[in-house]
């Protein structure tokens, strides 16, 4: 397709960069390694369209998709659009880092992941598609096997983006992934949309939380074969949640789909209401889809409910109200320490961190402003550190009010009220 050392001058990176390394294939062409002539450190990836696959309207597109910045950094999104010596065309991009893992590894369980770095993980992907979305865009092929993510911190970083078009105006040369596209599409009555988006990233969440798909229960066994005609019925036809309210006839089989019958078990109320909506009137009305920012901030609100049992196993909370005993080792969990704002609270564990989006609601969760540490000369005391240049004002239980310096801790004393310059927040168990 394209030999390896094939030179090309970039304008907006300025210099002269090689061709290298084939870093994968797919059918729409191939993605290489371009390296700066100049600066050997300095490395790009290059995805080359095949022949059959090289439309006018497609460079068109990556061209436009250029001119605009990425709508966050979630997107390896096209830089510049360059053509071939002999002809063809293909679009240079940001290479994925090394750093980052596909979603299989987490799926299959290469990766050992808590439940807070899945959690921060859907988080990302609701953010980074309302960001998409804000633009008048629309993804199109959300799907498992175009994100990767950071398995320490959960951030998403989505590949693929030459699909990406104008929500309601270009026309689509990639309708999804086969179990990922909403039931129009698969009938064939819509195209992809900013609305079939919401619907595929609702099935992206669910399958991250559950290991399962939402479609998938008792009614694909009596498929001798799972073909496209299984396909067409379940996720097209006649799809049925496998947990609707009130229609029963596709539940898991309690053997074969065991593991998405514990998982929906673990997850709060608020955040089961929203997979009924999205897989009940959202599969048939796509106005009743759960929006991106509501996906963010309930999953903002379940990664804030966390706690650790003594085990060391991560348990999903009702809002810091444990619901069940550790799934790990079913040991009862004691109602931890929590920090309330207002209607919100987040569990207090040894190594959580207050951010801004505490404060603020701004989803700044990369900003810290406390963390929870221990007394260095009594391990059994616990105290939220302040890591800001302003002082706090504490009032304890007592009524005895405090300054409290940055760097310098106040007990996680419940009854206790913190004044944090923009928000009060009173600590309780």
């Amino acid at each position: 397709m394209l030999p390896s050392g094939t030179q090309f001058a970039l304008a907006r990176h300025g210099g002269i960069w090689r061709v290298g390394a084939l870093l994968g294939e797919g059918g729409q062409g191939a993605v290489f390694e371009l390296a700066s002539e100049t600066s050997p450190s300095a490395v790009l990836a290059l995805k080359w369209y095949r022949p059959e696959t090289a439309h006018p309207e497609q460079r068109a597109a990556l061209n436009r998709l250029a001119r605009q910045s990425a709508p966050s950094d979630s997107f390896l999104w096209p830089l510049e659009v360059l053509d071939g010596p002999r002809g063809g065309f293909g679009y240079v991009m940001p290479i994925r880092p090394a750093t980052y893992a596909p979603i299989a590894d987490l799926l299959t369980g290469r990766v050992d992941t808590p439940f807070s770095t899945v959690v921060r993980l859907c988080m990302g992907l609701a953010d980074a598609f309302l960001k998409l979305h804000a633009q008048g865009l629309c993804y199109r092929d959300i799907s498992l096997g175009n994100v990767f993510f950071h398995p320490a911190t959960g951030e998403p970083l989505i590949c693929d983006n030459d699909n990406v078009g104008i929500d309601g105006r270009d026309v689509a040369r990639v309708l999804g992934t086969s179990r990922f596209m909403a039931p129009e599409i698969v009938r064939g009555t819509a195209q992809p949309s900013t609305s079939t988006d919401l619907y595929s990233l609702a099935v992206m969440i669910f399958y991250l939380l559950t290991f399962h798909h939402p479609l998938q229960g008792r009614r694909e066994l009596s498929f001798e074969c799972f073909d496209r005609a299984a396909e067409r019925e379940l996720f097209g036809l006649h799809p049925v949640f496998v947990f609707d309210p009130i229609d029963e006839s596709n539940r898991p089989d309690p053997t074969v789909h065991r593991a998405v019958l514990d998982y929906w078990a673990l997850y709060p109320s608020y955040l089961r209401e929203d997979f009924v909506r999205a897989f009940t009137a959202g599969l048939h009305d796509p106005s009743q889809r759960v929006r991106e920012g509501l996906w963010r901030a309930h999953l903002s609100r379940l990664l804030d409910s966390i706690v650790v049992c003594p085990c060391g196993r991560e348990n999903l909370t009702e809002d810091g109200i444990p619901m069940a005993p550790c799934w790990s080792c079913d040991q009862e969990l004691a109602p931890p320490v929590r920090l309330r704002f207002g209607s919100r609270v987040v569990a207090l564990n040894a190594d959580t961190r207050v951010t801004r989006h505490h404060l603020m609601r701004n989803y700044a969760y990369g900003v810290i402003v406390a963390q929870v540490v221990m007394h260095p000369t009594r391990p059994d005391v616990w105290g939220l550190q302040n890591l800001t240049a302003e002082s706090w004002h504490a009032i304890g239980p007592d009524g005895v009010s405090r300054e409290v310096p940055p760097q310098r801790s106040v007990g996680l004393v419940p009854g206790t009220e913190i004044d944090f310059g923009t928000i009060t927040a009173v600590i309780e168990r």
